[in-house]
C-alpha cells in the first residue's frame, strides 16, 4: 500500500512540475575507474537497440556527435565514469519501495546509495556527487556546504576531526542534507551566462517559493559539424530516491538534451530556463 501511495504521489508531482524538491546503510561507493570495485551491468534500450552499459560513458552518443574532452582527475571525468546500477532499472525510495518501475522516465540509475532517511533529495544529490568526487581525490579541505539558516559553510574537516573513514563522510553528508537545500546551494554556485559554455558538472537550479529543484549535467557531447552541444541530466527528487538519468520525451536524442531548447528546458519532472544554469 505504501509503495502504491508513493507511486501515485510521484505521478502527481510530475504533472505539477512547479511544486516540489526542497532538500532540507553505509554502502561503499562504486568507482568505475577502480577495477577492484563491483560494477553493475545494465541492459538499456537506446534507439531500439539493446546496449550493454556499465557506466555513463557507455551510453551511446547520437550519430554525428562526439563527447567533449574531460580532463583526467576533473569533476567532469568523474561524473562521466560513474557506475550504473540495478538490473530492473527501477527508481527506489529511501525506504526501499519502488517509485518508478522500468516504464518510468528514468533512463539509467547511478550506482550510489540513497541512505536510510528522507534526506538525499534534489540539491542533496548534487552536493553528494560533488563531495564524493572531492573525497576520493582526498581534497578534504574543499568539502564544505552552506547551511540555509545562516548562510555559513560547514566544513568536512571540522566535522570529522581527523576521522577520514567513508562511514564518517556519509554521516557528514547526512548532516549537510538536513540543513541545506536548493536555496542555500544556489547561493554558493556561480552563474553560467551562456548555454554554449555548458560543461559537465554544471547545475540547473531554482530555489523557488516555497519549493525549488536542481539537476546536474553528467555528460556533454557536441555535433561534429556544428559544435552544438548536447547534455545528459541526472537528479534525485522527493522523497529521497535513486539518483537517475532522465529520458528526453521531446527529442530523438534521448537521453541527451540539446542546448537549443528554446525558452524552456522541459524535463519529465520540472521546467528550467537558461538563466538557471550554475557551476561550482
Amino acid at each position: 500500500m505504501q509503495s502504491i501511495l508513493y507511486y501515485v504521489f510521484f505521478i502527481f508531482i510530475g504533472l505539477n512540475s512547479q511544486l516540489i524538491c526542497n532538500g532540507s546503510s553505509e554502502t561503499a561507493y562504486h568507482d568505475a575507474n577502480n577495477t577492484d570495485t563491483k560494477i553493475a551491468v545494465n541492459h538499456i534500450k537506446n534507439q531500439d537497440k539493446t546496449i550493454r552499459i556499465k557506466k555513463i560513458s557507455d551510453i551511446l552518443v547520437p550519430a554525428g556527435y562526439e563527447r567533449i574532452l574531460a580532463k583526467d582527475l576533473s569533476f567532469g571525468r568523474y561524473l562521466r565514469n560513474l557506475a550504473l546500477d540495478t538490473v530492473d532499472n527501477s527508481v527506489y525510495s529511501y525506504d526501499g519501495s519502488v517509485i518508478m518501475s522500468e516504464n518510468g522516465y528514468q533512463y539509467a540509475i547511478i550506482d550510489i546509495d540513497i541512505g536510510k532517511r528522507d534526506l538525499q533529495q534534489c540539491a542533496d544529490a548534487v552536493m553528494r556527487l560533488r563531495a564524493e568526487y572531492l573525497y576520493h581525490q582526498k581534497r578534504y579541505s574543499e568539502i564544505h556546504f552552506n547551511f540555509l539558516s545562516d548562510g555559513k559553510p560547514r566544513y568536512y574537516n571540522n566535522y570529522t576531526k581527523g576521522n577520514k573513514t567513508y562511514q564518517k563522510f556519509r554521516k557528514y553528508m547526512d548532516y549537510i542534507f538536513a540543513y541545506a537545500n536548493t536555496g542555500s546551494l544556489k547561493k554558493e554556485l556561480k552563474k553560467v551566462n551562456k548555454l554554449e559554455d555548458l560543461q559537465i558538472g554544471d547545475i540547473f537550479i531554482q530555489s523557488g517559493v516555497p519549493f525549488g529543484h536542481a539537476v546536474i549535467v553528467v555528460d556533454v557531447a557536441k555535433e561534429v559539424k556544428t559544435g552544438k552541444k548536447i547534455f545528459m541530466l541526472a537528479q534525485s527528487f522527493m522523497p529521497a530516491q535513486s539518483i537517475h538519468i532522465m529520458k528526453n520525451y521531446n527529442n530523438e536524442l534521448s537521453p541527451w538534451y540539446s542546448v537549443d531548447f528554446g525558452d524552456k528546458l522541459t524535463l519529465p519532472s520540472w521546467t528550467f530556463y537558461a538563466h538557471d544554469l550554475r557551476r561550482f
